[in-house]
């Protein structure tokens, strides 16, 4: 099977599946920030269940970012084909299926045969559970729609819940500048601009070192902003920090 995920220089096409391989990043930016930089960037189409990158020689410049469903990976590859990331376009793929050298770094790798009989076990007892749901009249199905279900419109997620208690009474008029909060505290001025340079007419990222938590995005124009502001709204950086975007007060 082979190691490269994606890579090399076979013709045949892959089947779309729910992990995209990335090459051509940058290879000086070091391994920790890049992949929270490439959560950043692709959490926006759906949820991650992990980013792998290796340190390794042979693996320098390329990622995998495995996606919850194939929609979203399927939308992240269309979207970000070509993306600036570090001042190089990324080249992304849909990865073959899952390469031993990433079974072996998610644990789950087994040599071939073993590999065989243990996926012939889970498809009996997949089958055993859901019998048993069917049987008890309740829910395996119901309880899995409910967790993994519809994902909310980004408005509700951005001020839904807690997030509401941050709206400003007084809200700023429209302006050129973005006021964003909820930041986690590992955000990055580098991460805020691969998401907000995807809009045109952006300036530059400003934060405040005393205030983690808070940024300032300025665009060229109102318009610009508004763009922006639409488009990131509720964004989530990691699963607990929804972005809450307003307009900064002059």
């Amino acid at each position: 099977m082979s190691t490269d995920g994606g890579g090399g220089g076979e013709t045949p096409t892959v089947p779309p599946n729910m992990t995209i391989y990335i090459n051509n990043l940058n290879e000086k930016i070091k391994l920790d920030e890049l992949k929270k930089s490439l959560h950043a960037v692709f959490s926006q189409f759906g949820k991650i269940l992990e980013v792998l990158a290796f340190k390794t020689l042979k693996h320098k410049g390329q990622a995998w970012v495995v996606f919850e469903d194939v929609s979203s990976a399927t939308e992240a590859l269309k979207r970000m084909q070509g993306f600036p990331f570090y001042d190089k376009p990324m080249r992304i793929q849909y990865a073959k299926t899952k390469s031993d050298i990433i079974s072996k770094a998610d644990g789950t790798f087994t040599p071939q045969e073993r590999r065989k009989r243990h996926d012939e076990r889970a498809d009996r007892k997949k089958r055993e559970q859901h019998h048993d749901a069917n049987q008890a009249g309740t829910g395996i199905n119901s309880a899995y729609s409910g967790a993994y279900g519809a994902v909310p419109p980004l408005a509700q997620m951005a001020y839904g819940g807690g997030a509401k208690s941050m709206l400003p009474e007084t809200p700023a008029l429209p302006n050129n500048i973005l006021f964003v909060q909820n930041l986690p505290h590992e955000t990055t001025p580098m991460m805020l601009q691969m998401l907000f340079c995807q809009y045109p007419g952006f300036k530059e990222v400003r934060m405040v070192e005393a205030k983690p938590g808070i940024a300032f995005v300025e665009y060229g124009d109102e318009m610009q902003s508004t763009v922006a502001m639409q488009g990131l709204q509720g964004f989530k950086i990691t699963q607990q920090n929804p972005m809450l975007i307003t307009y900064a007060k002059k």
